[in-house]
């Protein structure tokens, strides 16, 4: 049997992961016009058949960090898209 205590601290935690759940997603937040560029961004991915394009804007962000990573741009893992694509930038 749980104590008391341990009720309270159990209905705590699953408020905050219901919390945290709701705040994750994040793309239905976003305006509808960035969802909608998102959204071709996606289909000219699919049109190459998920292939990298040579214009690092084409890649996707899994792509650009194994490209840091081969560069060792330190700091890559908590960089975004449009950081990575101008550290690889600034490192070539």
């Amino acid at each position: 049997m749980a104590t008391r205590k341990q009720t309270q601290a159990a209905k705590r935690n699953v408020k905050k992961a219901q919390r945290a759940a709701t705040q994750k997603r994040t793309i239905a937040h976003l305006p509808k016009t960035t969802r909608r560029a998102l959204q071709t961004e996606a289909r000219k991915g699919a049109r190459r058949g998920g292939a990298a394009g040579h214009a690092l804007e084409d890649r996707n962000r899994q792509q650009l960090y194994e490209v840091a990573q081969k560069k060792g741009i330190p700091g890559r893992s908590k960089m975004g898209k449009g950081e990575l694509i101008r550290a690889i930038r600034k490192a070539s």
